[in-house]
């Protein structure tokens, strides 16, 4: 069950490597303009939503899931992914015999790769981003495949968020004494085709929105679901700087000193990474970087969630990815 919108040859490509590999497709498209739409129905593989309701990611894969239910009545598991993404071949029979053998598992991922990480650094940042460890987890992310009973028995996905759907859903599994794994083995290659800081920003900015909201929603015992990632970006993107600044002239420039845990903060990170994961120097050094700076959009999304909240506004959608047209190279 593959969603997107605007994701041109992308889509064709994960279409195209899922046929053969399931017994039945289906593509939910979200307002695409691209001929996404008109690419799934040459294999009849296409929902289109509602677009007088706000769509999300959440509420597309919901759809998506319903549809199949239609099609195929006894369905026992499903493989969820993103259409910019590619299955890697041999990943839908290992993660078949990981559910028919444990029984007690909702859902299985393996590991996501860039398929251009070398084309910016920000494609090279989401290539080290999706180095998780394996074993028992947490949430897993949009390419998964998920029990079919667990997932109705959960009710699938919030489709009210507009980030962070995969983890605030995971959380409600492991409420019903269900776990997640994550496999030792190649899952998907994904297309991030971020090129600008611009995106980046964007792109850590949604994730600050769900933390903000997922911690709102799971933030107590025993969940305590982001409640670190939520705190962590209120003090360095805020607490930290304004008391540095507001102490400036108190104490004779003193409290200018406290910007010092921002470089010993990414060298903490760097040395993990190189000690912990198989990384260079140089990429462990970008990466420690970019995730100190990344508190600062993260706070951004936290405030504009809660602002959105407050005024009893729905959320919208923060999209950093460019149409990518069809006849375009991927």
């Amino acid at each position: 069950m593959a969603i997107g919108r605007n994701e041109g040859s992308r889509l064709r490509q994960c279409l195209m490597e899922a046929i053969g590999q399931v017994a039945c497709v289906v593509y939910v498209d979200s307002g695409s303009t691209d001929g996404s739409l008109e690419l799934a129905r040459l294999i009849g593989a296409d929902v289109e939503l509602d677009l007088s309701i706000p769509f999300t990611a959440a509420r597309a894969r919901n759809e998506g899931f319903a549809r199949l239910l239609q099609l195929v009545p006894d369905i026992e598991f499903v493989q969820f992914v993103d259409g910019d993404c590619e299955m890697v071949d041999g990943w839908i029979d290992r993660a078949l015999s990981e559910l028919a053998a444990k029984p007690d598992v909702a859902a299985v991922c393996g590991r996501r790769r860039e398929r251009y990480p070398a084309a910016s650094i920000y494609n090279q940042l989401c290539d080290i981003e999706w180095e998780a460890p394996v074993g028992e987890a947490q949430a897993c992310g949009g390419d998964s495949m998920m029990r079919a009973w667990a997932f109705e028995q959960v009710e699938g996905f919030n489709p009210a968020l507009i980030a962070g759907e995969e983890p605030e859903m995971c959380v409600r599994p492991g409420q019903k004494g269900w776990k997640i794994l994550r496999l030792d083995a190649e899952m998907t290659l994904h297309d991030a085709q971020m090129t600008s800081l611009a995106q980046w920003w964007k792109r850590a900015q949604r994730a600050g929105h769900a933390y903000g909201e997922g911690s709102w929603m799971h933030g107590s015992e025993p969940e305590r679901h982001w409640v670190k990632e939520t705190q962590s970006a209120w003090l360095w993107g805020l607490v930290l700087p304004a008391l540095a600044l507001a102490m400036a002239l108190p104490t004779e420039g003193w409290s200018l000193l406290l910007l010092s845990a921002y470089p010993l903060a990414t060298y903490r990170i760097y040395n993990y990474y190189v000690k912990h994961r198989d990384i260079t120097t140089k990429d462990a050094a970008i990466y420690a970087l970019s995730c100190v700076l990344a508190k600062f959009p993260h706070l951004q999304g936290q405030i504009q969630f809660h602002q959105r909240r407050l005024l009893g506004e729905q959320s919208k959608l923060i999209e950093y990815k460019t149409t990518n047209s069809m006849n375009s190279a991927s």
